[in-house]
C-alpha cells in the first residue's frame, strides 16, 4: 500500500476533491434532446451537466467528466448567474448563484420551455430581485434565459451581470490525444450588441460553439472567475463570465483601465423585470464561425487587412448585416478616418478606414434596427517606423556592457524593465537575466531578427561584437566535447561561489526558477538552441547578399555555425527535441541555404536528422506536444517539416489545430492571437494565469499559417488569421520602440506588461513572415494586405508598405517572390496577360544587387512559371538585379 499523503502534500486538484458536494448532481439530471444538442441539467440546481452535440454524442462542451469534483460551493457551471446591485445609490452588493448552493424551486415548463426554475433559495434572501431561470428552444435554438424582477419599492441598479461561460478547458490528468478529443478552448468577441462567444475543439475539427445575444443580452466586457476555486494553472486557464452590464466594476477594480466598451447599468423600477439571455448555436469548425453569424443573421465584420492599423495603411471594412447602417462613431474622437466606401458586392457595406491617433481605438457601428456593433482597432506607426524603433531601443535601452559583469553577459542586449526604465541584471528567474532560453534570449535575438527585415550597419557592428564575445564561448560553447552546446542560462544563484554583495537582498532566490550554476550551465534544453541559430542565420544573409555589411567573419562561418548548432540541439538535447520547437522553421532555412551553397555534406546530414523527427512526428495523432500538457509553439515547425518530408495528413491536421487556438475577431488583441495563458509567470513581470494578447505564438504561428495560405492561395481566412498574428505581434510595441512578453488582457489592467520577456521568439515571425499579399475574392474585391492597392483597367498596383518591402505574393498567378537584397517601392500585376511589373529602390552602400528567388508553391491554371524579362543571371537559385543610384524596373513574365 502506499502511504496516504497528508493535506501539506496534496495536489490543488486532491484538495478540490475533498471538499464538501453542494451541487446535487447525485441526485441525479433530467435530460433534454434538441435539434442540436443533447442537454443534461443537474436536477437540484437545473445548472448543466452536460451539454452534447447529437452529431457528436461522446464529445461534451462543458467540463461534465469533472462534475464530481467541481461540485462544492463557489464553483461555477453553466445556468449560473453573478450579479452586482445597489438600491437608492448606496454601495454595491455582489450575488452569485453559486456562491452557496441550495435546491432551486422549479417551475412549470411546457411549450417552448425544457425547464424552469426559481433561483432565490440560492440566493441570500436579502437582495432586491427575483431571478428566474429558462431552458427554452427558440426557432430550434437552444436558449439560456434570467428574468430579473424588482421586488421592492425602491428602483433597483443593475451595476454588473455576468453569465458564467463554463465550457471544457479544463486539461488536468489528460494526455495530448485526450484533450484534443475532448477539451475546448474560448475566445470573446465583445462587440456589444453583436458580440458573442466562439468554443472551438482543440483539434479544430467540427462541432463548433456558438454563444449569442438572445434578446437585448449585449456583450460588454469579459471577466475572469477568479473566485472560482478550480487550480488555475498550466493545465487550466480559468473560466470567464459574459458581462452584460460593467458599471460597478469600472468603478471600484476597473478604475484605472480604460475598459473595450463603455460601461453601463440598467435601473429596474418597482415591480419591474428585464430579460437577458444568450442563444447556443451548433457550426461546423472554426473557418465556418462566419457562415454561422450571418446564417443567424448577426452582424458580421471583416476587417483588412486586420485591426491593426499602420498609419500609412489603407484599409477596409466589410460589414454584413440585415439592417443598414445608420452611423459610425470613433472613441477618441480623432484616432480613426473612416468614410463610406463602394462595396463590391451588394450584400456588404464598405467603410475606408485610415488610423490617425497612436492607441487604441474603438468604432461603434449603429445599424438603422438600433443594434450597437463595436470594432476594436491599434493604430501604430507605419510598419518601417515600429521596427526601426524597436531596433533602435534594443540597442541603446538595452544594450548591455560591463566589462566586470560576472556572469560574461557583456556586451549583450539584455531584459529591460520598462516601468523603472533599467536594465534587468538579476531575477529570480535566472533565465530573465541570464541571455538565454525564451525569456533572456528574447532582447538578443530580437535585435539579431530586426536586422533581417530593416538592416543597420551601426547595429550589427554591435551585434558582431555579442556573437564574438558573449554568444560565441559563453551562450554557446565553442570547446571540449559539448562544442555548440547551448547553456541554459549565463546568470545563476550561487552565493557561496561569489563575493558578497553580487546577489540583491530585495530579491527572493528560495525558489526553483533561481537555478544553480549547475542546472544553468546545462545544455540540455533543446528550445534554446533555435535562437542561437537564427542568430548566426541572420548574420549569413547579411553577409552573403550585402556588402561590408558584416565583417568580422566571411558568410560561411555564420552558416557553418549555424548548422552545428543545429546538429548540436539533437545532439546534446535530445529529448525536447523529439518536439516541434518555437522558431524551429529556422532549421528548414538553413538547410535550404546550405543546399543552395553547395554545402551538400552538410546539408544531407541535417536533412537526414531532422527527418528522423518528422517520421516520429508523422506516427503519432497530434504531433505537436513540448514539455508542457498543452502548447502553441511546437507547431510551427512540426508542420513546416511535416510539408517538407510529405506528410501532408500531419501538416493538415497541425494547421487545423492552429486555427482552432487562433481566432478570427473584430478586435485587434484577439484577432490572429494564437492561444496561450502561462508564459506571464516564466516571461512576465505580473505574474498570474491570463490569456495572453498576441504572446510570441501570434507571429510564430503566422509561419505555417501563411505558408498554407500560398499553397492554397483562394483560402482568404486562412490569409486573414495569419495577417492578424503578424501584425498583432507588433501592435505591442510601444511608441518609443519598447517590446513586451504581452498584453495583459484581465479587465483590470488592459495594459503591456512591464518586462521585455521572451518579446524576441515572435519578432523572428514577424521577420520572416515580412511580406504584402495581393489577392482577389468574389465578394470583397481586389485585397491587399502589407500594402496599398489601387485598380487601374487591367492593372492592379500595390505600394508595399511592410518594414522590409522585399517580399510579395501574388495569389491569383500563385507566385512568391522574396528579395534577399533590395527593396520593392511598387508592384503590379497585368490581369489578363499575368505579367509582374516591379520597381525597386536604387542602390544603398551595402546594396548594390537585389537577389530575386521565384517561386509558385501553387499550381494557378495559365500561371506555370515566370522569369524576368531581360538578361539577368542566376546562382544559388537568385536572379541577381544590378540596382543603379535610380529606381530599377524589373519585368517578369509568365513562360
Amino acid at each position: 500500500m502506499f502511504p496516504v499523503a497528508t493535506v501539506a502534500q496534496q495536489s490543488p486538484w486532491q484538495r478540490l476533491a475533498q471538499r464538501s458536494a453542494t451541487l446535487g448532481w447525485e441526485q441525479g439530471v433530467t435530460e433534454f434532446k434538441t435539434p442540436s444538442f443533447l442537454l443534461s441539467l443537474v436536477k437540484s440546481s437545473q445548472t448543466v451537466a452536460a451539454l452534447k452535440p447529437v452529431m457528436l454524442p461522446g464529445f461534451d462542451f462543458t467540463p461534465g467528466d469533472s462534475i464530481k469534483v467541481r461540485s462544492s460551493n463557489g464553483m461555477y457551471h453553466l445556468g449560473d448567474l453573478n450579479l452586482r446591485l445597489r438600491s437608492g445609490g448606496g454601495d454595491w452588493i455582489n450575488y452569485a448563484t453559486a456562491a452557496d448552493r441550495k435546491p432551486v424551486q422549479a417551475l412549470a415548463a411546457g411549450g417552448n420551455v425544457l425547464a424552469a426554475a426559481d433561483l432565490s433559495a440560492t440566493l441570500p434572501g436579502s437582495i432586491p430581485v427575483q431571478v428566474k431561470r429558462y431552458w427554452q428552444l427558440e426557432n430550434n435554438v437552444l436558449v439560456l434565459r434570467f428574468e430579473l424582477t424588482n421586488k421592492t419599492n425602491a428602483t433597483v441598479e443593475i451595476g454588473a451581470l455576468g453569465i458564467p461561460m463554463i465550457f471544457n478547458n479544463l486539461l488536468e490528468g489528460k494526455s495530448l490525444e485526450q484533450a484534443h478529443a475532448s477539451n475546448v478552448f474560448y475566445d470573446p468577441y465583445t462587440g456589444r450588441d453583436a458580440g458573442y462567444l466562439q468554443v472551438t475543439r482543440l483539434s479544430g475539427e467540427k462541432p463548433s460553439l456558438l454563444v449569442l445575444p438572445f434578446g437585448k443580452t449585449p456583450f460588454e466586457a469579459y471577466n475572469p472567475l477568479l473566485d472560482d476555486p478550480t487550480p488555475r494553472g498550466i493545465v487550466f486557464e480559468g473560466f470567464y463570465e459574459w458581462m452584460v452590464h460593467s458599471k460597478a466594476y469600472a468603478e471600484t477594480e476597473w478604475k484605472k483601465t480604460n475598459p473595450w466598451n463603455e460601461p453601463s447599468s440598467a435601473v429596474l423600477k418597482p415591480g419591474e423585470s428585464r430579460s437577458y439571455g444568450v442563444q447556443l448555436v451548433l457550426c461546423g469548425g472554426p473557418k465556418d464561425i462566419e457562415a454561422a453569424l450571418a446564417a443567424h443573421q448577426r452582424p458580421l465584420a471583416v476587417g483588412i487587412p486586420g485591426y491593426v492599423l499602420p498609419q500609412d495603411v489603407n484599409a477596409r471594412l466589410f460589414l454584413q448585416y440585415k439592417a443598414r447602417v445608420r452611423s459610425v462613431e470613433v472613441s477618441p474622437a480623432n484616432a480613426l478616418q473612416v468614410k463610406a466606401a463602394k462595396a463590391p458586392h451588394r450584400q456588404w457595406t464598405a467603410f475606408d478606414v485610415k488610423g490617425i491617433a497612436w492607441g487604441r481605438a474603438r468604432l461603434t457601428v449603429t445599424y438603422e434596427d438600433g443594434l450597437v456593433q463595436t470594432i476594436q482597432y491599434k493604430v501604430i506607426k507605419p510598419e518601417k517606423e515600429v521596427i526601426r524603433d524597436y531596433g533602435n531601443f534594443l540597442t541603446n535601452q538595452q544594450w548591455y556592457v560591463n566589462n566586470n559583469d560576472t556572469f560574461h553577459r557583456s556586451p549583450s542586449v539584455i531584459s529591460y524593465d520598462n516601468e523603472k526604465k533599467q536594465q534587468v541584471t538579476q531575477d529570480n528567474r535566472a533565465w530573465i537575466a541570464g541571455l538565454s532560453d525564451e525569456g533572456g534570449a528574447g532582447g538578443w535575438l530580437g535585435a539579431t531578427m530586426k536586422q533581417l527585415v530593416l538592416p543597420d550597419k551601426t547595429q550589427v557592428r554591435k551585434l558582431e561584437s555579442f556573437v564574438d564575445q558573449t554568444l560565441w564561448g559563453h551562450i554557446q560553447l565553442s570547446s571540449g566535447d559539448k562544442k555548440y552546446g547551448v547553456r541554459k542560462s549565463l546568470f545563476y544563484y550561487e552565493p557561496a561561489l561569489m563575493p558578497p554583495g553580487t546577489y540583491s537582498a530585495d530579491i527572493n532566490f528560495k525558489t526553483w526558477s533561481a537555478w544553480p550554476r549547475k542546472e544553468a550551465e546545462s545544455i540540455e534544453r533543446s528550445y534554446n538552441y533555435p535562437h542561437v541559430a537564427a542568430a548566426h542565420w541572420v548574420l549569413y544573409r547579411l553577409a552573403k547578399y550585402h556588402t561590408q555589411m558584416v565583417t568580422n567573419h566571411s558568410w560561411n562561418w555564420y552558416l557553418s555555425n549555424a548548422f552545428h548548432t543545429a546538429m548540436a540541439m539533437v545532439e546534446h538535447a535530445p529529448y525536447y527535441a523529439q518536439f516541434g520547437q518555437m522558431e524551429g522553421s529556422v532549421f528548414l532555412l538553413i538547410l535550404k541555404d546550405l543546399k543552395a551553397e553547395g554545402m551538400t555534406k552538410e546539408a544531407e546530414t541535417l536533412e537526414a536528422e531532422m527527418k528522423k523527427r518528422a517520421i516520429h512526428w508523422s506516427k503519432l495523432e497530434y504531433p505537436f506536444g513540448s514539455e508542457m500538457p498543452w502548447d502553441s509553439t511546437g507547431q510551427e515547425e512540426v508542420y513546416v517539416w511535416s510539408l517538407f518530408f510529405g506528410f501532408v495528413d500531419k501538416a493538415e491536421v497541425t494547421i487545423k489545430a492552429i486555427l482552432a487556438y487562433t481566432p478570427s475577431v473584430p478586435s485587434w488583441a484577439y484577432n490572429g492571437n494564437a492561444r496561450r495563458y502561462w508564459d506571464f509567470l516564466y516571461g512576465g513581470k505580473l505574474s498570474r494565469i491570463e490569456r495572453m494578447i498576441h504572446h510570441y505564438g501570434s507571429e510564430l504561428n503566422a509561419i505555417p499559417l501563411l505558408q498554407e495560405y500560398r499553397r492554397k492561395p483562394n483560402d482568404l481566412y486562412m490569409l486573414r488569421v495569419a495577417y492578424g498574428g503578424v501584425l498583432g505581434g507588433i501592435s505591442t510595441i510601444t511608441e518609443d520602440g519598447f517590446a513586451p512578453c504581452a498584453f495583459h488582457s484581465f479587465p483590470n489592467t488592459l495594459e503591456n506588461d512591464g518586462l521585455s520577456g521572451d518579446y524576441g521568439s515572435g519578432f523572428y515571425g514577424y521577420a520572416v513572415n515580412s511580406a504584402t499579399y495581393i489577392t482577389q475574392n468574389a465578394e470583397l474585391g481586389w485585397l491587399a494586405f502589407g500594402g496599398n492597392l489601387k485598380e487601374n483597367k487591367d492593372r492592379v498596383e500595390v505600394t508595399p508598405t511592410t518594414a522590409s518591402r522585399n517580399a510579395v505574393y501574388l495569389a491569383p498567378a500563385g507566385l512568391w517572390l522574396s528579395f534577399a537584397a533590395g527593396t520593392i517601392n511598387n508592384v503590379s500585376y497585368n490581369v489578363k496577360s499575368g505579367e509582374v511589373t516591379i520597381i525597386l529602390d536604387g542602390a544603398a552602400d551595402t546594396t548594390p544587387n537585389a537577389y530575386l528567388k521565384i517561386e509558385q508553391p501553387a499550381s494557378v491554371t495559365g500561371r506555370t512559371g515566370y522569369e524576368p524579362a531581360g538578361k539577368y543571371s542566376i546562382k544559388n537559385g537568385n536572379w541577381i538585379i544590378p540596382l543603379t543610384k535610380g529606381a530599377v524596373k524589373l519585368v517578369l513574365r509568365p513562360v
